[in-house]
């Protein structure tokens, strides 16, 4: 079975667009990888989470905001995919 993602958003912060567009660019990424993405309008005020499969990737209060595209699929791209090079995408010390 495929890896699932889940965003999760505030929806009295209107952050309905950013999760939608995070889940575009991952499944533009990870179209062979991912098995899902779903958004999940959030009962936390201010939440904006990343998980896969249960387990917690990204918290925008823990990491003192928003993640960035290249660093969020890094980070995704490590749990899901080790292996995976993301070419521009990738940090300098993983492109061969």
């Amino acid at each position: 079975m495929k890896p699932a993602v889940e965003i999760e958003y505030c929806t009295g912060c209107r952050w309905l667009l950013r999760a939608a567009w995070t889940a575009q660019e991952l499944l533009t990424t990870f179209e062979t990888e991912l098995g899902s993405v779903t958004l999940k309008p959030s009962e936390i005020s201010g939440g904006f989470f990343v998980r896969s499969d249960g387990v917690m990737l990204w918290d925008r209060k823990q990491e003192g905001g928003f993640p960035e595209m290249k660093e969020l699929k890094q980070i995704i791209r490590d749990h899901i995919a080790p292996q995976r090079n993301l070419g521009h995408s990738d940090t300098d010390e993983r492109k061969d």
